[in-house]
This record gives C-alpha cells, sequence and structure tokens, in this order.
C-alpha cells in the first residue's frame, strides 16, 4: 500500500493546473538563465574589446642609454651572418674581427657604430646587420617607443618576448609580413629588412 503522501502527490499531478504551475516555472527559470548567459557573454566581449583596443599594451622593453651602459665584458649579438656581424653594442664588424666574447673589435678600422650604411630614410635597409645596428642608435627609441604603442594586437606575439632595445631591433629588422605582398613578393626587394614604424611602399602591380 502506498503511502498517503505519494498518493497525494499523484492525484496533484493529475490536476491540470499543477502541471501549468509546474511547466510555468520552468520556463520562467529557462528564460531566466539564459537572459543572464547572454548578458555574460556581452559583458565579456565588451571587456575584452576594452581591453584590445584602449588599453595600451604593456610592453616590457628596456631602452639603454647607448653602449657606455654596457657593465659585462660579454656581448650578445646578430649570430647568422656570414660576412657581417652586430654586437649589442651597435658595431657592425666582419665575422672575423668578432672576439670570442661576442663583441666586435673596436679597433678594426672596417668596425662602425650605429652604421645605418644601406639603409634608407624610411627605416628600411638592405643588409640585415646594419638594419640592427641603426635601429640600436639612441636615438631611435622614440621611434620605436610610438611603433610598440600602435603595434596591432596580431603582432604581441611576436614582440612581448623581446626584454630590451637590442632584442627588439633584431625582431623588427628581420623579414616579416610587414615587408611582403601578395605573401611572396617584397615590397622592396633591396631594401627589405625595416626596424621604421612603418613597412615600405608597395610595389605597383
Amino acid at each position: 500500500m502506498l503511502p498517503c503522501g505519494a498518493v497525494l502527490w499523484r492525484r496533484l499531478l493529475r490536476k491540470r493546473w499543477v502541471l501549468g504551475v509546474v511547466f510555468g516555472l520552468s520556463l520562467v527559470y529557462f528564460i531566466t538563465s539564459t537572459f543572464k548567459q547572454e548578458e555574460r557573454m556581452v559583458r565579456d566581449r565588451t571587456l575584452l574589446q576594452v581591453q584590445e583596443h584602449e588599453q595600451p599594451i604593456m610592453w616590457k622593453v628596456k631602452f639603454s642609454s647607448g653602449n657606455s651602459s654596457q657593465l659585462s665584458n660579454q656581448c650578445r649579438n646578430s649570430v647568422q651572418g656570414k660576412l657581417l656581424i652586430t654586437d649589442e653594442l651597435g658595431y657592425v664588424c666582419e665575422r672575423k674581427d668578432l672576439l670570442v666574447n661576442g663583441c666586435c673589435n673596436v679597433h678594426v678600422p672596417s668596425t662602425k657604430l650605429y652604421s645605418c650604411e644601406s639603409c634608407l630614410p624610411n627605416g628600411c635597409c638592405s643588409i640585415y646587420e646594419f638594419c640592427v645596428s641603426c635601429c640600436l642608435q639612441p636615438s631611435k627609441q622614440h621611434l620605436l617607443e610610438r611603433f610598440l604603442n600602435r603595434a596591432a594586437i596580431a603582432f604581441q606575439n611576436l614582440f612581448m618576448a623581446v626584454e630590451d632595445h637590442f632584442e627588439l631591433c633584431l625582431a623588427k629588422c628581420r623579414t616579416s609580413s610587414q615587408s611582403v605582398q601578395h605573401e611572396n613578393t617584397y615590397r622592396d626587394p633591396i631594401a627589405k629588412y625595416c626596424y621604421g614604424e612603418y613597412p615600405p611602399e608597395l610595389l605597383p602591380v
């Protein structure tokens, strides 16, 4: 024999108005939950848009005051050049004139400091090592800061990893999508290494 409570409950469920109340409460709960979820999604989307378009990216690049700030007797350098190397002090030298500590030998006449040889006024150069050296000039700091402040969100992965002026110039001068058009042609096939704020002019089609 069923308990009295169970019998009463079954009798109530048979009444249409009870089923209507249960259905109505379920519908109200569903609509409320849907609106809350939509409101949360809109709020999150708005917050992301504000972060992307209004708040400046917190770059961590440190600029030095020039080669006088070098405390160590070791130098990082551009490594890859077959003929030329640029060290983090801004010197460009022939690979054969690179010292064991990674610095260019400044006593060799061909070694140049902050050389912009092969570079155009727009900051694009035909030789990578001269691009890095020219970019390392202390006077280029404001230009690089302007570029970082205007850099698109797409460049975060590329430039958020750099920590100082030298690393920024290495990254900035490397050939990237800014230097090409149609994904396979250089905007300027000669001066393709750029430290400037803007990419080279597009070649006429």
